[in-house]
């Protein structure tokens, strides 16, 4: 499979939580279908009570 690099913007309050996001960022990328991905983001913007259940469910 091609890899393709990117430079990105994080908004975070500390480099610490940036770089925490960015590394969950690439394992969901990594395991899951860009399909999925698309999904997920969509649930994630426009579906706040799947996203409240989503949370609560991890302990959130």
């Amino acid at each position: 499979m091609a890899k393709y690099n990117f430079e990105v913007s994080i908004e975070a309050q500390t480099q610490g939580e940036a770089e925490v996001k960015l590394s969950s960022a690439s394992i969901l990328m990594q395991k899951l279908k860009a399909r999925e991905l698309a999904k997920l983001a969509d649930v994630v913007k426009n579906d706040p009570m799947k996203t409240a259940i989503a949370k609560k469910a991890l302990g959130l």
